[in-house]
């Protein structure tokens, strides 16, 4: 029997829709796993290396440039639902190309260091020309608020994205849960042109997984971790599905809830102690749990799983009505804020 889930996206997009959203996966899958190794010569031979030392955990030099091979992944990805998949074209290129541009920047910001000024005035760049495609909140229907949280959304998912790319597999891994969460809500909607890049970013990002799990053969680097922050938060801004308000707005915050619950955690930590959000350290949610003996691959796995129950919740949440959607979204309120005061609690490393 036809799981109700897949029945509905089937009967949504279509079967063989549903088809080519497959391929789109499986293309973005093989194009990033072709592309690493020939990325990791021309990283080591032009020694553009992520050296050990002060708040990063590794022991040897890693190559960066993953972000690259998974940049590669997702281009081909979409190329390829352009070409077959009735699908919104200005909405699709204009995100991935938004995405790039970002992405770009890491890459310098990888390789000679960007100010944090700069970047910052570029992240809110893209969530402007985000808001002209129509990758925007649609929360208070006044531009300018709804200009305001969209910039804020890209801003700060794209550097949650970021931050969580501190340990060997973690943020390719959460990337493509909640990829995967968003593409199934989409897809389920009738929204065939995200749910084609998601299964981009899904594709791109596991073949990558399997080079940069621990202990990593490769780094993201900035530039695969911005890519893939700009892009998750305007595709899950793209979202549209017949629901209260008081559900959509919740949706995108639970799809990307990890990253989200590890900024804050973070930048709470570090203004307590008196140092600024933007300087490393070893107080994220994944330095945490190995500071409490959880070995570094079982530390990952369970983050990816908290990954992919928040994705499968805002599943359940984008199908209920209000009522249980209000008691669903205080369930996920009181477990996350019960997981944040015990990880407070965890004594770390400040450096």
């Amino acid at each position: 029997m036809t799981p109700p889930v897949l029945a509905a996206v089937a009967d949504r997009v279509g079967g063989a829709t549903l088809v080519w959203l497959g391929a789109c996966l499986v293309v973005a899958a093989a194009v990033s796993a072709v592309a690493i190794p020939p990325v990791m010569r021309l990283a080591t031979s032009r020694g553009w290396l992520d050296h050990p030392g002060g708040h990063k955990s590794h022991r040897a030099p890693v190559p960066y440039l993953g972000g690259v091979a998974v940049v590669l992944g997702v281009l081909a990805g979409a190329g390829l639902a352009s070409g077959v998949v009735d699908i919104d074209a200005r909405l699709v290129w204009g995100v991935v190309g938004v995405a790039t541009g970002v992405g770009v920047m890491g890459l310098v910001d990888d390789l000679r260091e960007v100010p944090v000024a700069v970047r910052l005035l570029v992240e809110v760049g893209a969530g402007l020309v985000l808001y002209a495609l129509g990758a925007r909140a649609q929360l208070a229907f006044v531009p300018g608020i709804d200009i305001a949280v969209t910039v804020l959304w890209v801003v700060g998912v794209t550097n949650a994205v970021n931050l969580v790319d501190n340990m060997d597999g973690l943020s390719s891994g959460v990337a493509a849960v909640a990829a995967g969460g968003l593409a199934v809500i989409a897809a389920a909607n009738g929204q065939a042109d995200v749910a084609a890049v998601a299964l981009a970013v899904v594709g791109a990002c596991l073949a990558f997984l399997r080079a940069n799990r621990h202990p990593a053969r490769i780094h993201l680097g900035d530039a695969g971790a911005l890519f893939v922050g700009v892009l998750l938060s305007a595709l899950t801004m793209a979202l549209r599905f017949d629901a209260p308000r008081s559900i959509t707005f919740a949706v995108p915050i639970m799809i990307l809830g990890v990253p989200l619950f590890d900024m804050a955690l973070v930048v709470v930590h570090r203004l307590r102690v008196g140092r600024s959000p933007f300087t490393g350290g070893r107080d994220h949610t994944s330095h945490r749990l190995t500071a409490v003996g959880i070995p570094v691959p079982a530390a990952v796995s369970l983050i990816h799983g908290a990954g992919l129950a928040l994705s499968w919740l805002a599943l359940v949440l984008s199908r209920v009505d209000a009522a249980t959607g209000l008691l669903l979204q205080a369930f996920v309120v009181a477990v996350g804020g019960l997981v944040f005061v015990l990880l407070s609690r965890v004594p770390v490393d400040d450096v």
